[in-house]
């Protein structure tokens, strides 16, 4: 007789542990990224790159790297490398842009690969690629929004599609020109870098005719899609592994540039390649934050009342690219402005292209818009909180549908009672602390789009008890993984330890892009409709706890399976296709019948020094509207991330652009400062916790992008209300508030 399967869950009776549920494996090192895999006979591979802003390579001389002992190849463009654009992601293809290096002699943007060396060791590679010689015939470069020759278009003219249209509600020329009170302010965002822990990374190699693929990524589905574009082959050769993605912040949402030549210098060398990007070299290999300009003009009656607001912005772009701009989405929906207008303007200039960085409109869009908000309450002589309370909504201003949920009043009102908002002195200037330092508090609200998209669920329940998923979705450091085991150990009442779970592999689901704060929505939504489904095959109740093992085993078999797919509201078949061919579907924030965000409001407190002006912020308080709150702990750590990354986004970060030179300066953590534990006080968070059931059917909302919108402009609030001096461009430094000192 064959042994009887062990009832594991019999053996476990503590509570389910809702803390991250992948926390061991990352802290002891279990957790292996792409680049920590050592095949035998692993190669090395670094880049070389390009000294000018523009212009093209009149000779190449890789003679000297090609010397270097240990070196095993060179390639260039002088290689004929054979491979197709993967096209931009964001223009039906699958790139982080469409230009893709080492194909011929044009240089784009300064830092553009010019060469890839592949050692035997990553110390040769190196060397080799420092001797990499060119010459080039440079040309005429626009470097920043300022810089002459930028070529500027209407992106409505540029790519006229209905979701990227400009927004026009009412009249709001008119009903600015007839307000009494006004504000008409321009607000300046730069280009940013998302630096994550885990640099861009690959290992690949060669198994027959199939191509393996290990790439911390946030869209394994693209990279095997655009793969096999370029390189001319069945997606089905291509095989995209990402268990753990070491962050992502929309940086690695899409086929990186350097990895269809390693794709080529793997199969030329018949041996596995691994290529690990530099820190100084990522700022220009891959996507960052678009400088951004933005005039923000608000009307309101003598009430206190906004009855208009128009808010036009530029962004910078690539040649070769038009990264679409979308900032109007959230703020021509924050409040209940009736009459609206949005314009939208791309500014082309010598870069790579930018793209995604962690609430890639809305952080800058709220920086202008709520600081300008705060300016308007100030001119109406109303407190901050109040004013912003006035003008709440449970209408889509845009659309004229009902928001399926919308507590930012909650969210004020809780965040003001924690923050003890009452005790603030109107008066700019007007607080201090002990010690002498200026005292400042601001407060301000965020909003980010509810996205979906089409999502595969596979789950397996064992006899012994333990259920595997399998789904699209990257984890990426959100904790993705704890959301989907919290969600079965809680429908199917087993221990969460007893849940397994498959992410960023494209040998068991599609692999949709998990960003724009749609994943967990998206993959809950499929694992709950699989659940739905294995309990049919279980012969299990609709809901209530099961007992897995027992139900499998009456079934007279190992395991019992299930699948489930799943699409946006609104959306067909066509675009489950696409999703598996690689490409973004996404639905929302607009559905029928209704329109979906989350929301959050922050308060912030800051202290500067009367002498030298530095400015700290000693606490912070946030309350998030995500609906259900899938997993406490990571949900938790999503929102004081953010509010760490708008602390930095406020006070620290920029990329540094020399219009003589082109590319950023500062490319280092060196010189592109980030916060660190000394400039972070007590983060108190909050959620409101309200499940929005007509979105969702779990009730989830996005959380980690919103997490961030308005923490900027609730600090530069915060440091107005501190000194009584306005500012209108970031990052606020030591000598911006001592230049608004003695002015």
């Amino acid at each position: 007789m064959s042994p009887q399967p062990v009832d594991t869950r019999a053996q476990d009776t503590q509570p389910v542990d809702t803390r991250r549920v992948d926390a061991r494996e990352k802290v002891t090192g279990a957790a292996l990224y792409a680049t920590d895999l050592h095949p035998d006979q692993l190669a090395h591979a670094t880049l070389a790159t390009a000294t000018i802003g523009r212009g093209r390579i009149a000779e190449l001389d890789v003679s000297a790297a090609a010397a270097v002992p240990g070196v095993l190849l060179v390639l260039s463009h002088l290689d004929h490398l054979d491979l197709q654009s993967p096209g931009f992601v964001m223009g039906g293809g699958y790139g982080v842009q469409s230009l893709q290096p080492l194909l011929d002699d044009r240089i784009a943007y300064r830092g553009q690969a010019i060469a890839l060396v592949v050692a035997e060791t990553l110390t040769a590679a190196t060397e080799a690629a420092n001797l990499v010689r060119a010459r080039y015939e440079t040309e005429p470069f626009a470097a920043t929004l300022d810089s002459p020759g930028v070529e500027r278009i209407a992106q409505p003219t540029a790519i006229p599609l209905p979701f990227l249209a400009d927004i026009d509600v009412g009249d709001a020329e008119s009903a600015y020109a007839a307000a009494p009170l006004h504000v008409d302010a321009t607000y300046d965002q730069p280009a940013q870098h998302q630096n994550p822990m885990e640099l861009i990374g690959a290992t690949v190699w060669w198994r027959g005719d199939t191509l393996v693929v290990h790439e911390g990524t946030q869209s394994a589905g693209a990279i095997r899609h655009g793969l096999a574009q370029q390189l001319g082959i069945d997606a089905a050769n291509v095989e995209v592994v990402s268990p753990y993605t070491g962050g992502g912040f929309g940086q690695k949402n899409s086929l990186q540039i350097h990895i269809a030549p390693l794709a080529v210098a793997a199969r030329r060398l018949g041996r596995p390649v691994q290529l690990v990007v530099s820190r100084a070299q990522l700022f220009h290999h891959t996507s960052f934050r678009p400088a951004s300009r933005h005039r923000i003009r608000l009307g309101a009656d003598e009430h206190g009342r906004m009855v208009a607001a128009i808010h036009e912005v530029e962004h910078q772009t690539s040649r070769h690219d038009l990264f679409p701009l979308m900032y109007n989405e959230i703020t021509a929906r924050l409040y209940g402005i009736r009459d609206f207008r949005g314009r939208q303007t791309f500014a082309r200039m010598d870069t790579q292209t930018p793209g995604f960085m962690r609430a890639p409109f809305e952080h800058p869009a709220a920086f202008a818009f709520e600081s300008a908000v705060d300016e308007l309450a100030y001119a109406a002589n109303r407190d901050p909180l109040e004013f912003r309370l006035a003008n709440d909504t449970t209408v889509d201003p845009v659309s004229g549908e009902p928001f399926s949920s919308r507590h930012l009043a909650q969210c004020l009102r809780r965040g003001a009672k924690t923050f003890g908002w009452s005790a603030r002195r109107q008066r700019p200037a007007s607080m201090r602390a002990e010690d002498g330092s200026l005292v400042g508090w601001g407060v301000a609200v965020g909003a980010y789009p509810a996205s979906i998209v089409p999502a595969t669920s596979h789950v397996v329940a064992g006899a012994d008890g333990r259920v595997r998923v399998e789904v699209d979705g990257h984890e990426m450091g959100q904790g993705i993984r704890s959301t989907i085991a919290l969600l079965v150990a809680d429908d199917l009442g087993i221990d969460v330890r007893h849940v397994d779970i498959v992410v960023g592999d494209t040998r068991v689901a599609t692999q949709h892009l998990t960003a724009g704060s749609w994943g967990t929505a998206s993959a809950l939504g499929a694992v709950h409709a699989a659940l739905r489904e294995l309990r049919k095959q279980l012969g299990a109740d609709v809901g209530g706890p099961v007992d897995v093992s027992a139900a499998v085993r009456a079934a007279s078999r190992d395991t019992v399976e299930a699948r489930a797919a799943t699409l946006g509201p609104g959306q067909t078949e066509q675009d489950a296709e696409r999703a598996r061919q690689g490409h973004p579907v996404i639905a929302g924030p607009e559905f029928p019948g209704y329109s979906t965000f989350s929301w959050i409001a922050h308060f912030v407190e800051v202290r500067v020094e009367p002498t030298t002006c530095r400015i700290r912020v000693p606490r912070v308080v946030s309350v998030a509207d995500c609906g259900r709150v899938a997993s406490p702990v990571t949900a938790a750590s999503q929102v004081r991330g953010g509010i760490v990354w708008g602390i930095g986004a406020s006070l620290r970060e920029a990329g540094e652009v020399d219009p003589r030179y082109g590319g950023f300066l500062n490319a280092s953590l060196e010189e592109y400062p980030v916060p660190v534990n000394a400039d972070i006080g007590t983060l108190d968070v909050d959620f409101i916790g309200e499940p929005d059931l007509r979105f969702h059917p779990v009730g989830v909302k996005g959380l980690g992008e919103v997490s961030m919108v308005g923490v900027a402009a609730a600090v530069a609030n915060a440091v107005f209300h501190a000194t009584g001096v306005r500012h209108r461009r970031l990052p606020i430094r030591i000598e911006d508030v001592l230049a608004g000192a003695t002015a």
